[in-house]
């Protein structure tokens, strides 16, 4: 007899590691990319902005299809598909001979990441239970967490002892672990509602579920967005972590401490998951939402002071506190505002913003550190993810509240 209550399934725990493997990669070229622009193709750091910019947009302009791919394909074949392709390039990067040959390969990488990113997301959603889905969400973003967390350090140390060739190369084999696991999970057909019979009881669904259209309302979930442009904003203002951590570590002269950054992000964004998660399921996202936000923000205060390895590895503590806490909390707000058979929609939807606000504030904030400097590159991402809070109480809670007041005087 099945489960149905069941969250660790053998195939949940292989689509969340490939996830883990999938954000291994993506984050070890990531953190390292910057130094590779800038110190072994002589570029500028608004230059090693575009590198991550190219790479973003391919993952915005094909992202919105992925739902329409998975419908007329199926889901496993598009599993099966993008993270081959992610994998073949990610070993492209080893050919790389100049600038030009960089942006083309980010832009074919970044269309196949985000196609895998969110069929994988979508498998992962099929296959938690209904009344868990708050904590499996937690747990699968765990995953790219813990990649987030593993992936800079890995990167950065290797860059730092082994050069980029190296990195590049351990980048293709995790690619690699990641499609081999990501095409072995089984996924679950989403659930559709059920529309007027026009066919035999017992008819096959595929014969009563036409193929959807390529038109808007197909390729977005418009309940998503509220809680997707709070997203945007908080990507935009994350963005200058992960791509400028590493030159900014070495414009201060601690270099030698900014893997360990991120080790300290991931520690305390790992910890309190399982806190999190449970919380996601039982008291309002409004009590999550707020405090971590305003942790966030003073973690990005206090990186732009920091000086001295203490206090870049406490920033890195704090604003792995809020930032840890944040997405999880965002992502689960963005699954549950749609109906069941369009929440692989609803995950491409958040993440079209998320990878917009991630894209620009790479490109802009290289441009900003360029011309100001980092200190007030991260004062100006602090003040941005401040202000995220403004955004997500007029576009979600504020929202939230009047249709709660009109529900209970209809009721009433």
């Amino acid at each position: 007899m099945i489960d149905n209550h069941k969250l660790w399934t053998k195939d949940f725990v292989k689509v969340c590691l490939s996830s883990f493997f999938l954000f291994l990669s993506f984050y070890m070229i990531a953190t390292a990319l910057s130094g590779y622009v800038t110190d072994g193709l002589g570029r500028s750091e608004s230059q090693a902005g575009l590198a991550m910019t190219v790479f973003i947009v391919a993952a915005v302009l094909l992202r919105p299809f992925t739902g329409q791919l998975m419908d007329r394909f199926s889901e496993r074949k598009i599993v099966f598909g993008s993270l081959l392709l992610f994998f073949l390039f990610s070993v492209a990067y080893l050919g790389v001979f100049g600038y030009a040959m960089l942006l083309l390969v980010r832009f074919l990488h970044g269309g196949t990441f985000a196609i895998g990113t969110t069929s994988t997301n979508t498998t992962a959603i099929g296959i938690m239970p209904e009344n868990r889905k708050g904590e499996g969400i937690s747990y699968f973003s765990l995953f790219m967490s813990l990649a987030m967390v593993i992936g800079p350090f890995v990167g950065l140390t290797i860059t730092k002892h082994g050069g980029y060739s190296t990195l590049f190369a351990l980048c293709a084999v995790f690619s690699l672990i990641a499609f081999v696991l990501g095409a072995s999970a089984k996924s679950k057909p989403a659930a559709r509602p059920q529309q007027a019979s026009e066919e035999p009881v017992g008819a096959p669904l595929a014969q009563s579920q036409p193929k959807s259209k390529l038109q808007w309302s197909n390729l977005v979930e418009r309940k998503v967005f509220p809680i997707a442009v709070s997203g945007f904003v908080v990507a935009f203002a994350y963005s200058g972590l992960v791509t400028f951590m590493s030159v900014f570590a070495a414009d201060r002269a601690i270099d030698d401490y900014a893997s360990y950054f991120f080790a300290c992000f991931g520690i305390m964004i790992v910890l309190p998951r399982p806190i999190v998660g449970k919380l996601l399921d039982r008291v309002s996202e409004h009590y999550i939402v707020y405090p971590s936000i305003a942790v966030f923000a003073i973690g990005l205060f206090m990186l732009s002071t920091a000086h001295s390895p203490l206090m870049l590895l406490g920033s890195g503590a704090v604003i792995g506190l809020g930032y840890g806490a944040l997405l999880p909390c965002f992502q689960t707000i963005a699954v549950l505002a749609a109906p069941p058979h369009r929440r692989g929609l609803a995950t491409a939807t958040f993440f079209i913003l998320f990878d917009l606000g991630y894209g620009i504030g790479s490109y802009c904030l290289g441009l900003i550190a360029a011309h100001s400097g980092y200190t007030i590159m991260y004062v100006i991402c602090g003040v941005i993810v401040s202000l995220s809070s403004v955004v997500y109480f007029i576009l979600h809670h504020k929202r939230r509240k009047s249709i709660t007041a009109v529900n209970l005087g209809q009721a009433i």
